[in-house]
């Protein structure tokens, strides 16, 4: 599998990254089979795991461990998140200096290892000075837990923001962003992507397959499937939305045209997302062994100039279907106060 730098840390990862999302709870809860995911899909050639403290709650994490026990964690590069959630308490969350240093030390025994390759910000937190948050990251950084930081979900400003602060402050530089990018889902080609190039950063997009809507199975006329992110996640989902259906219509035609081309929707989609010249890596998130399989051969899959822009006729460039699948709302337009006061 094709190798790429990430950023400018001189990391070669593959060019898909095994996203354990769904290890646990949240998806797939037999570890055995979770394990033998991870192994399968490192044996094809992927060398870059993802997973977060907040994926079943460190239940992913210590999936990702056991499948790297005995010999395997040297030839990976390891990525995990904090930020969301965990436990009881207003301060087992968030992007402080106490939380950070108290759950990178959950995160590495949860994963069996002495270090995290890759430990990012799996959301931006408003309440948290960003040097705050920088000046922790760079203190485990020469502590040896982890070797280099980055972000996820970070709009264009905060970005930038972060990286000044980085320069003034004499701190180490999120390395990498993680943003959602998929053909229903491109908001980030306006200006995340186009910064994340300036300033010399890996990117390594979620969701490429828009959350299951671009597995060829959201088809017009037919039964929508269920599942438990659904459940969770009703406005990215429910089709009663007209954003919701907006999207079903897209993946009906996008489907389409990749019959017409010759391949399956789910290669178009991770092969879309790969094209950007800005995308060090895709996150893909199985749930079964099936899944990754019908995953793995997007890797060898190049679109052409006039199939991207039959896609771009589709779903126009720097176009989110659904305002909701940006991640994360700014608190200027979630809380009414703050526009009120």
């Amino acid at each position: 599998m094709e190798q790429r730098i990430l950023g400018r840390t001189g990391i070669s990862v593959s060019q898909l990254c095994l996203g354990a999302m769904m290890f646990g709870s949240w998806g797939n809860p037999d570890r055995d089979e979770a394990v033998r995911i991870i192994q399968r899909a490192l044996d094809s050639g992927i060398n870059f795991i993802d997973t977060a403290d907040v994926y079943s709650q460190g239940e992913s994490e210590e999936i990702v461990g056991l499948a790297l026990a005995g010999g395997r964690r040297d030839s990976v590069v390891v990525a995990t998140k904090v930020h969301g959630q965990m436990g009881e308490g207003p301060n087992r969350q968030g992007n402080s200096r106490r939380w950070i240093v108290q759950e990178c030390d959950a995160s590495l025994r949860r994963l069996g290892t002495d270090w995290i390759d890759l430990y990012q910000i799996h959301r931006p937190d408003p309440t948290c000075d960003i040097d705050e948050t920088l000046g922790v990251l760079t203190d485990l950084v020469r502590a040896g837990k982890i070797r280099h930081f980055g972000s996820s979900t970070f709009p264009a400003s905060l970005i930038v923001e972060a990286q000044w602060t980085a320069e003034r402050r004499g701190r180490e530089r999120f390395t990498c962003e993680q943003p959602p990018y998929s053909m229903l889902a491109r908001g980030v080609e306006a200006e995340v992507l186009p910064t994340c190039q300036r300033h010399g950063m890996g990117v390594i997009p979620w969701s490429p397959l828009a959350g299951g809507f671009l597995s060829g199975r959201y088809r017009l006329g037919e039964d929508v499937p269920g599942s438990t992110r659904a459940a969770r996640l009703p406005g990215r989902y429910d089709l009663s939305l007209p954003e919701n259906r907006r999207k079903l219509e897209a993946a009906d035609a996008l489907a389409r045209l990749a019959e017409e081309a010759g391949m399956s929707l789910i290669h178009m989609a991770i092969a879309f997302v790969l094209r950007h010249p800005a995308v060090t890596a895709a996150i893909i998130g199985p749930r079964t062994m099936e899944h990754l399989e019908s995953q793995l051969g997007a890797a060898d899959v190049t679109l052409s100039d006039d199939l991207l822009d039959r896609i771009d006729d589709i779903v126009p460039p720097g176009t989110n279907l659904n305002p909701a699948d940006a991640g994360w709302v700014p608190p200027a337009l979630a809380d009414p106060g703050l526009r009120r006061r």
